[in-house]
């Protein structure tokens, strides 16, 4: 297992892709375009499956619309043709549109009751299936959950998973906590490295940054931001995680978000990069660029930002 030494100047793509988008010329434009305009060094290759509501057992990861193992084989490929290392990202969603946050059971095994230990085998298979995949074509970092904050408390189920990920997966794991949970995580030295959502208002990250480096210090472990950005909206950076916040678009938000985020972080030399969210895999028309008001920063003031910060850190 090797450690990353560089400055992890990443970006998130395709997590909102569905079976059938990806190996294709739009999924090859967004990646070259994901490259050329950030500067990135790294590619966090995300992607669901579904399980149909928080109380579910079953992950249903090998059925539509889960992308298929070839699709993601083409991606891992192309990201790293463009000389991007991959951190793999699979996630658990909820059919029903429940957050992942919400997936929750019986602290006591209950009968007739559906229980940690059948969601944990489920979640097991799923990350497995995928740390084969990210061993066999050679990611260079592993992401072996994203934002399950019920699930958090559940030590002794992640370090077991951990412990037949690393049967099977050689590389760096991390877990990305959500927002504000870095330091409800009890089991962060089973990981190589720590690694969150950083989702804080422009105005609160370095309160936010000394209440992390207080885990960082304490774990002694490597840490950065698994996930992080904002909408390209108005309002949206003094919530950069709420995604239907109403407001009209502005790219000016989002790029003043990005230089608050990166100006905070510059100086904390334990903050080892960022994997920004994010990249889909099929891009709006540039022309509309102005009019879009999602997290993706293609043909938006953001991207420069994003792009001068990064070419600075390498």
């Amino acid at each position: 297992m090797i450690l990353p030494t560089e400055y992890i100047a990443g970006v998130t793509w395709g997590a909102m892709g569905r079976r059938g988008t990806w190996n294709s010329s739009e999924a090859v434009y967004s990646l070259e375009q994901m490259a050329e305009n950030t500067g990135a060094n790294w590619a966090a290759i995300a992607f669901g499956a579904l399980q149909d509501k928080p109380q579910s057992t079953v992950i249903r990861f090998r059925e539509e619309p889960t992308i298929t193992d070839e699709e993601l084989r083409w991606a891992i490929s192309k990201a790293k043709a463009l000389k991007l290392k991959v951190c793999l990202k699979p996630i658990v969603n909820c059919a029903d549109g429940t957050w992942r946050a919400h997936i929750n059971f019986f602290d006591k095994d209950v009968p007739y009751e559906p229980k940690w230990s059948e969601w944990f085998a489920s979640y097991t298979e799923f990350m497995l299936h995928y740390a084969a995949i990210a061993e066999e074509t050679g990611c260079e970092m592993l992401c072996i959950g994203c934002e399950t904050v019920q699930a958090d408390r559940r030590a002794e189920e992640w370090r077991a998973l951990i412990a037949e990920v690393r049967k099977v997966y050689s590389g760096p794991i991390t877990y990305n906590c959500d927002k504000y949970q870095e330091d409800n995580v009890t089991w962060w030295d089973a990981v190589d490295i720590i690694s969150s959502s950083g989702y804080y208002p422009e105005n609160d990250w370095e309160v936010q940054l000394e209440r992390i480096k207080a885990v960082v210090d304490r774990v002694n472990k490597p840490f950065f931001f698994m996930e992080a950005g904002c909408p390209s909206r108005s309002g949206s950076a003094a919530i950069p995680n709420d995604w239907t916040l109403p407001g009209k678009p502005d790219e000016a938000e989002q790029a003043r978000f990005y230089r608050a985020m990166f100006g905070a972080c510059a100086a904390k030399e334990w903050v080892g990069g960022f994997m920004l969210w994010d990249w889909p895999a099929k891009l709006y028309d540039l022309a509309d660029a102005a009019a879009n008001d999602d997290y993706c920063m293609y043909g938006k003031e953001a991207a420069g930002v994003v792009r001068n910060f990064y070419t600075s850190k390498r």
